[in-house]
C-alpha cells in the first residue's frame, strides 16, 4: 500500500492525501506537479525514472467489510526531503531528461 507522503521532497509543499498535485515515481519518491514539470522535467532525482499522478485513497471505507480508506490506513506524517543538492539534481536531470522514461 502506498505510504502517501505528506510533502513535496523538493519544495516542501504540503501534499495531503486528496491532493491532485502529488506525483510519485515507482519507488514512491513524492514531488508536487510544479517541481516535476519545471525543475525535475519528469526525472526522479533518486532513481532517474518518470512520475505519475499519485492515486487518491478514499477518505472512508465504502465497503464496510474491507476496512479500507484513510480511516483504516492513514497517510504518512513523516516529511521527507531530497538528499541531493540543487546543482546535483540539475546535472542529473540534464543528463537524462531527453530520454523517455521507458528508455532510461
Amino acid at each position: 500500500m502506498l505510504e502517501l507522503r505528506p510533502n513535496c521532497e523538493l519544495c516542501d509543499r504540503d501534499l495531503p492525501p486528496q491532493s491532485e498535485a502529488a506525483r510519485i515515481c515507482s519507488y514512491e519518491c513524492t514531488y508536487c506537479a510544479d517541481c516535476v514539470d519545471t525543475v525535475l522535467h519528469n526525472v526522479c532525482p533518486t532513481c532517474g525514472g518518470g512520475f505519475a499522478p499519485r492515486p487518491i485513497r478514499p477518505a472512508k471505507a465504502w465497503r464496510a467489510e474491507m476496512n479500507l480508506g484513510l480511516a483504516h490506513h492513514p497517510a504518512s506524517t513523516m516529511r521527507r526531503h531530497s538528499r541531493y543538492r540543487p546543482d546535483d539534481i540539475a546535472a542529473h536531470v540534464a543528463r537524462i531528461k531527453d530520454l523517455p522514461p521507458q528508455s532510461r
